[in-house]
């Protein structure tokens, strides 16, 4: 068998087929991306967490949490605050499930 240096085919060797721990991995993901995005935003602001936090009302060790990829509690009303501070909106949607790609049968 090939090795393989992609991470997912590797989560997926790892994890099988388990339902449980393929909805744990995507709220993870989701989770990492929006801490991603607060972090992006911030910085590209030129502010600290402390500026930030001056500017939504609240303390600094909030912000960071809200950039720990682990942190499970982000409030739509305290992303609200964020993008209204950084003059930006925040945009939330809803988009289809991937669907595995089926292979090309020969003709």
């Amino acid at each position: 068998m090939a090795r393989t240096k992609n991470a997912l085919k590797i989560l997926e060797k790892v994890t099988g087929n388990n339902a449980a721990v393929k909805a744990g991995i995507a709220e993870a993901r989701i989770n990492l991306q929006v801490a991603q995005m607060i972090y992006d935003a911030r910085t590209t602001a030129g502010l600290s967490q402390r500026q930030l936090a001056d500017l939504v009302g609240s303390k600094q060790p909030v912000i960071a949490r809200l950039e720990d990829a682990d942190y499970e509690g982000h409030s739509l009303t305290m992303l609200q605050r964020i993008a209204a501070a950084l003059k930006q909106r925040l945009e939330v949607r809803f988009v289809p499930q991937r669907r595995t790609a089926k292979r090309l049968q020969p003709a």
